[in-house]
């Protein structure tokens, strides 16, 4: 029962925020900000060690107006996430461009798969909405499942309404053992913290030394499908643009952790321009390296 009234809840706040146009959303967005900042403290030792360790070059000040501008693009996105249940394509369509097509429709054309490395950098949720859309591919998600059955069933419905095939990860192994009519684009999240390190492909990633996933190289490597490298930006609150870039066309001629080196680099670049829209609430670094 207690399920069902979260659920209700959730769907409640997204009824609302169907009918809240975007100039009151952001409105809204600077009063949360301020509960998840100021009063909540939402992570805030989180965030400033993250931010702390990545840049020990800024001073104080500097890593404090980061921070703030963190749990501002952090209130941003949440709210739009809400918003993303119920928005339009025509209204996505404008606050989310993709550039670039051409990149991935060349490979589609060769009749070829790819897999499209991605992270939790400006709005990846209006990502996941208006890939399928751009694409001659058919753009495949992978995601971690909700325990709440009913949110689970209804964001499913939600986020994949615009022609994108939600996957669990749990069932990863079965997008890439099975056949398919047309060639896939399958996105990967490839910045989370791996559960287990003893897996794990270490790189040097701000700073530090870093645990990254193997499973994004690990299926490359074994398929051999192009790697491409989806470049987020946010030009102004509100708005998003996602460029494709190649990153790896024969996955299987690189060394071990070549390939997760060359997507952190890429990562990095982007996180150095422009720090505050990446997710430093993230326990990005709970693993240490064990140096024999």
């Amino acid at each position: 029962m207690k399920k069902f009234f979260e659920y209700a809840g959730f769907r409640l706040l997204v009824g609302i925020f169907y009918i809240i146009p975007f100039p009151v959303l952001y409105i809204i967005s600077d009063f949360v900000y301020f509960m998840i900042y100021k009063v909540i403290k939402y992570r805030r030792p989180v965030v400033y060690d993250n931010l702390k360790q990545s840049f020990p070059e800024k001073t104080e000040e500097e890593i404090n107006k980061l921070s703030k501008a963190f749990y501002h693009h952090l209130a941003d996105i949440t709210l739009e996430s809400l918003k993303g249940m119920t928005i339009s394509l025509k209204s996505l369509k404008k606050r989310y461009e993709i550039l670039n097509t051409g990149v991935a429709n060349e490979y589609f054309n060769e009749n070829k798969s790819i897999l499209c490395f991605t992270s939790h950098y400006g709005n990846w949720e209006y990502g996941i909405l208006a890939t399928d859309n751009a694409i001659k591919h058919q753009a495949v998600a992978l995601y971690l499942p909700l325990t709440n059955k009913y949110s689970e069933k209804y964001g499913l419905k939600r986020r994949g309404r615009f022609g994108t095939w939600m996957v669990a990860v749990q069932d990863t192994k079965k997008v890439f053992s099975e056949s398919y009519e047309s060639p896939l684009a399958i996105i990967l999240a490839a910045d989370q913290n791996p559960s287990n390190p003893e897996r794990s492909i270490w790189v040097r990633f701000l700073n530090r030394d870093t645990a990254c996933l193997h499973g994004p190289e690990a299926y490359a490597k074994k398929t051999n499908f192009p790697v491409v490298y989806l470049k987020i930006s946010k030009p102004k609150r509100g708005y998003y643009t996602l460029e494709i870039e190649k990153l790896i066309d024969n996955p299987s001629e690189y060394a071990p952790g070549e390939i997760t080196q060359i997507y952190m680099n890429k990562l990095e670049k982007d996180i150095l321009r422009k720090p505050e829209y990446w997710l430093w609430s993230h326990r990005r670094w709970k693993h240490s390296r064990n140096i024999n």
